[in-house]
């Protein structure tokens, strides 16, 4: 039986797609879909990304055909030719995707046929099935970028040397995926690569346009962006690994060594920039260890979160921070070979401590969990609290929090209570953040 899910952490694949889009300048997403899926889709995503804005002719300023029931009876497929037409004509952009909705599809709307019909416009127009039965946000991701793959990015049997591709990352559904971006880009130049993170600062259409060029496809992910890689691989004969989401010292060598082995790069080069970050990285730490020590802040701790974030969160805060991580959810829909990957990623931390793992998009089942792995006070004469603890999730945990006394970082999609703009954590950098963070809300109150 399948399971329900309380207070969805992400949006339905044609949010995500719409979201993937927002991140790339000069495409134009044209919804096809019911009246309000646009609109009620920016105002999930906008304030669930930390407040992430509309961006260029996206948020209130989608094109969409608003497809009504004499759409729906009779077919929607002119409506759309209309809407495409009058969407060239008056939104400036490079490229155009019609993204659909759950009706459009359902009734069986023929977008390739359509799309077909502006070939010879001087704009590409690219149709992608984004219904919101093939899957959530990570879904619509995935969708876009292998629509581009296929569609889009330019073939070529040239490899750029020392040129790499970024995926896994997922714009908004990451709410700190452009500042994560960003420092993974500063990371891998310094070994002296030609970094393509699709998104983010200083990204352009070209850059997508041409990626089929690259020596290697980087999956920043164990479950997302895995598809796309393969895509690319088939169409444009790219190899890829995959990589666990880095987060701190342990895990940014681990990545980094992995990446300079996959591209046979000069190994006194890869180790000369990891102990020069590593310096920078404990120089930082190495000022709170007085008061980290002196008033006692190590905690026990929750972690709430994606399938990206979980395993590297409880690694940096078990391994780097020296916290218990007695309890993760892992919130996200995966299969048994997903949840087997993440899984391995919890084995063998250095640490020596084992978290127990659930798999649950139920928000309301943490606290469950929770009274599982932690025996109740039953007027104990003496009684081991499950105190002090930290948890670590989305705006959904704060019941929790409230209930427990516990403090709450936020850092996983949606996140309504924080305004993000470039702050990240993955890296050396995201791990001096993520741990001003959580010592900040320990001692906010002092």
């Amino acid at each position: 039986m399948s399971k329900f899910v309380d207070r969805p952490r992400y949006a339905c694949a044609l949010g995500g797609a719409l979201a993937t889009l927002r991140a790339i300048p000069r495409a134009i997403p044209v919804i096809h879909a019911s009246a309000g899926c646009g609109h009620n889709l920016h105002n999930a995503i906008n304030p669930g990304a930390g407040y992430l804005g509309g961006g260029y002719c996206g948020g209130l300023s989608l094109s969409s055909t608003n497809v009504v029931e004499r759409d729906i009876v009779f077919g929607g497929e002119d409506r759309l030719r209309e809407q495409i037409a009058t969407t060239l004509e008056i939104m400036d952009g490079d490229i155009y995707l019609i993204l659909t909705g759950c009706m459009v599809e359902m009734i069986g709307d023929d977008l390739d046929s359509v799309a077909s019909e502006f070939l010879d416009s001087e704009k590409l127009v690219i149709a992608v099935h984004t219904p919101s039965f093939r899957g959530n946000s990570f879904t619509g991701y995935e969708l876009v970028l292998s629509a581009l793959v296929k569609k889009y990015v330019f073939k070529t049997s040239v490899k750029v040397p020392k040129s790499v591709n970024v995926l896994g990352i997922v714009p908004a559904q990451d709410v700190f995926w452009e500042g994560n971006l960003r420092e993974i880009k500063r990371l891998l130049s310094k070994l002296g690569l030609k970094v393509n993170t699709f998104f983010g600062e200083g990204e352009t259409l070209d850059d997508i346009k041409n990626s089929g060029q690259a020596s290697l496809n980087i999956v920043v992910s164990d479950v997302y962006g895995e598809s796309v890689a393969r895509e690319f691989e088939e169409v444009h004969n790219v190899p890829y690994i995959t990589t666990e989401f880095p987060i701190g010292a342990i895990a940014t060598e681990a990545f980094l060594n992995n990446v300079s082995k996959a591209l046979d790069l000069d190994e006194s080069l890869t180790q000369s920039v990891i102990k020069e970050e590593k310096s920078v990285y404990y120089n930082y730490l190495e000022r709170i260890a007085d008061i980290y020590n002196d008033i006692d802040l190590q905690r026990y701790a929750v972690v709430v979160s994606d399938g990206n974030y979980a395993p590297a969160v409880t690694r940096f805060l078990s391994d780097e921070l020296g916290w218990i991580p007695e309890l993760v959810v892992i919130t996200d829909f995966l299969d048994d070979n997903q949840k087997q990957k993440l899984l391995k990623r919890f084995e063998n931390l250095e640490s020596g401590i084992s978290p127990v793992v659930k798999f649950d998009t139920d928000a309301s089942s943490v606290k469950k969990y929770i009274a599982q792995i932690w025996p109740q006070n039953r007027n104990d004469r003496y009684y081991d609290a499950f105190n002090p603890a930290v948890v670590v999730g989305s705006v959904f945990e704060r019941d929790l929090s409230a209930e427990f006394g516990f403090p709450l970082l936020t850092l996983s999609y949606p996140v309504t209570n924080r305004v993000v703009l470039n702050r990240t954590y993955a890296g050396f950098n995201g791990a001096l953040s993520i741990t001003e963070d959580l010592l900040s809300i320990i001692v906010a109150g002092r």
